[in-house]
């Protein structure tokens, strides 16, 4: 409690006479203005801002009234403030923590419902509508193979490329500058006891979905496992009896999914360097294979003209016709649907729920003239933005064609062509969606048939540009679920 003091007077003081008064006042007269002397020189040498003078006196008067408000403010009134105070502040930081929290579970229940529906296989971010066609000048081609580039794979983080080609060579690339990071040679016939790597063409690649391991298969029936980082060789798989054409690591997982021309099916545990099982169905060599999450894989049947859904854990199999020519190759949207491309020109939508395909594109390329009659451009690779409305599909008519899928993958609508010369081997969409890289040769990658001699052997990197979309919508499929 603030207490005050009051200074009591005392008895006046008694002044004596001084008797050399006239003195001390000549004394005290010169002492005084040698004072304002020192004062005025004191004062012309300092240099004093009005600002600072202002400032000055302005603070004195907020003290002053500070001092003022504490003597007028009673303890009880303080502790009142202070505790009001004190709830403002609590009630600002429930009010910021509420928000976040709201934020955070908007954020946990739209991923947990994008899960959802993936899983059921009817997610489908609505993209398409967003992309623009890019600029022949942005497309970068990367050369480093001698013969046709046959497959390709993009690591998941976006920043390398793997590539492999008919010389049997391995090339692991840059993305950003374009470099060649690591070449992995090929061998000559005849030195598969004592060469680290492919001696015949190689059709197929995979990389894990940790990218951790790269699996690579040639027409010499191998399987042979690297270390994606490094590019040190692991393992080799042997046991199929033609061509290896098909290869897909389920994500997530290590399990690795194969297809070979001897038209059987083999599952393979790469961590254990293991041999799982052997699966049959296909009536003719396999040209492509596809798996997802689930422990399944869809496989593209060649002249069978089937596609086959393989249900591992369950040990049977869905059997799709829909295509005239053979089907070569083969690519899943998400785990319900899929897309194909055809010898007779055509680009295909499928469900796994229904036995034809939901919309067929004939003659996807346009129809070229051989000795007087026309035929249409094969579609040697199909590729599909993971869970989106995006799909492209190549062939030999120097165009890659991107496609719109309708809502609810009712539909395939044209949105633009990319220019691409050469045979379009394999095509893949980056993890993000940025950019789509192109295998490209002078001839097929399963023949001879055509040769462009124009076209180069490489790797058509192309940017894929979008437009500020308003908000990018992700649509399900209400099936009363």
């Amino acid at each position: 409690m603030s207490s005050f003091f009051i200074k009591k007077k005392g008895p006046p003081k008694v002044f004596k006479k001084n008797e050399n008064s006239a003195g001390s006042k000549r004394k005290n007269d010169t002492d005084t203005g040698n004072k304002l002397k020192k004062k005025l020189i004191s004062k012309h040498n300092e240099e004093i801002s009005s600002d600072s003078e202002t400032e000055g006196f302005s603070l004195h008067r907020k003290r002053r009234a500070n001092v003022e408000e504490e003597f007028d403010e009673t303890p009880q009134e303080k502790k009142l403030r202070l505790a009001k105070l004190y709830l403002d502040q609590l009630r600002d930081e429930e009010e910021k923590k509420a928000e976040e929290e709201s934020f955070e579970m908007d954020l946990i229940a739209g991923r947990l419902q994008e899960e959802v529906l993936e899983q059921k296989g009817q997610l489908q971010r609505m993209v398409a509508k967003d992309l623009l066609p890019p600029d022949v000048s942005e497309i970068c081609l990367l050369r480093g193979h001698k013969l046709p580039v046959t497959c390709l794979v993009i690591s998941p983080d976006d920043q390398h490329v793997f590539s492999a080609s008919k010389d049997c060579s391995i090339i692991k690339w840059d993305v950003e500058s374009g470099k060649i990071l690591h070449t992995i040679a090929g061998g000559r016939k005849g030195t598969e006891d004592r060469h680290v790597g492919h001696t015949s063409h190689v059709l197929c690649m995979s990389i894990s979905s940790d990218g951790k391991y790269l699996a690579t298969g040639d027409m010499n029936k191998l399987i042979m496992i690297w270390e994606a980082a490094t590019c040190k060789h692991l393992y080799k798989f042997t046991g199929h009896r033609g061509p290896v054409s098909g290869l897909s690591f389920r994500r997530g997982t290590h399990d690795l999914y194969s297809a070979s021309h001897d038209r059987s099916i083999k599952v393979w545990n790469v961590d254990e360097n293991a041999y799982v099982e052997t699966l049959f169905g296909h009536q003719d060599v396999i040209t492509g294979l596809d798996s997802g999450s689930r422990e399944r894989c869809v496989t593209a049947g060649g002249r069978d003209r089937t596609v086959r859904v393989w249900k591992i854990a369950e040990e049977s199999q869905l059997v799709f016709h829909g295509h005239e020519g053979s089907i070569d190759c083969i690519q899943l949207i998400n785990e319900e649907h899929m897309i194909t491309g055809a010898d007779d020109g055509s680009v295909s939508l499928w469900s796994v729920n229904k036995k034809k395909p939901l919309s067929t594109v004939k003659a996807a390329h346009g129809r070229h003239s051989d000795s007087g009659l026309e035929q249409p451009y094969w579609v040697a690779a199909v590729a599909a933005l993971q869970n989106s409305d995006t799909v492209a599909s190549g062939s030999h008519n120097s165009k890659v064609q991107l496609w719109k899928c309708g809502q609810g993958f009712c539909h395939l609508e044209p949105l633009f062509s990319i220019p691409v010369n050469g045979f379009v081997n394999s095509l893949k969409f980056s993890s993000s969606g940025k950019f789509l890289v192109a295998g490209v040769g002078q001839e097929h990658r399963l023949g001879r048939w055509w040769r462009l001699k124009d076209a180069k052997n490489g790797l058509y990197i192309i940017p894929l540009k979008r437009q500020q979309p308003e908000q990018e919508e992700v649509n399900g499929e209400n099936n009363g679920d």
